[in-house]
């Protein structure tokens, strides 16, 4: 989880305000042109950050290594785009964004790790550009069940056609094509509602550059985050 990167000094500061609460799917944790009057840190689960000027489209997953209020912390006075619960089963820590903002003024090493992960938010959201402008849809398919591969604790994940379709900018017909082919090439395993990863390695060369750097990064500057290649389930 991102707060415990935190130093000893930032955690004693920061814990005696944080509110734990229980995630609930399609619950919306920040809206557009809204304020956000805390910084949401999910312990789990899978958050979806939106576009929704026109159509709806994904720009950004969001799970126990991240959060919510980046444009907060930036010093905007709302947030840019919608984040809300995808996945479930988890909670997560709000602190008041004041007293986030007021501790960052303080601590060097807060406004490090905050600035860290807000580069690799933004390379994440480069990659998606890419991958939604120049991939096919199975190579964007991979890249975001990697994606949400990450973030969840076991090889299965809850992922409805209709939500993958909303991620990858496609027809929810498509998506069902598409996920039968990986399903074909022994890459998944694909039943209602739940799709179960099998051939991580298989995913990421099909996914080519769109995947990877900004995971890279993250481990780079922040610390671990996500799972290494290879044949996964069976």
């Amino acid at each position: 989880m991102l707060l415990g990167r935190l130093s000893a000094a930032d955690r004693a500061v920061l814990e005696p305000h944080c509110i734990r609460f229980d995630l609930l799917r399609n619950q919306r944790l920040a809206s557009p042109g809204e304020p956000l009057p805390m910084i949401l840190f999910p312990e789990g689960g899978i958050l979806s950050t939106m576009s929704v000027d026109g159509m709806r489209t994904e720009v950004g997953l969001i799970g126990r290594e991240g959060m919510v209020g980046t444009a907060t912390l930036l010093g905007s006075p709302e947030e840019m785009f919608e984040t809300f619960v995808q996945v479930d089963g988890a909670s997560a820590i709000a602190i008041p964004a004041d007293v986030m903002m007021s501790r960052m003024a303080e601590s060097h090493d807060l406004r490090q790790i905050m600035s860290h992960y807000m580069l690799y938010s933004m390379l994440q959201l480069s990659y998606s550009i890419v991958s939604r402008s120049n991939q096919m849809m199975e190579a964007r398919l991979a890249r975001w069940l990697l994606m949400c591969h990450d973030r969840m604790p076991g090889d299965e994940i809850p992922l409805t056609h209709e939500f993958l379709a909303t991620m990858i900018s496609a027809q929810r017909s498509g998506v069902t094509v598409t996920l039968h082919l990986l399903e074909g090439e022994g890459l998944i395993r694909a039943n209602r509602g739940r799709i179960t990863i099998r051939d991580r390695c298989g995913l990421e060369a099909l996914s080519g550059c769109t995947y990877g750097k900004a995971e890279g990064s993250y481990r780079e500057l922040i610390g671990h985050f996500g799972k290494t290649k290879g044949l996964v389930g069976h």
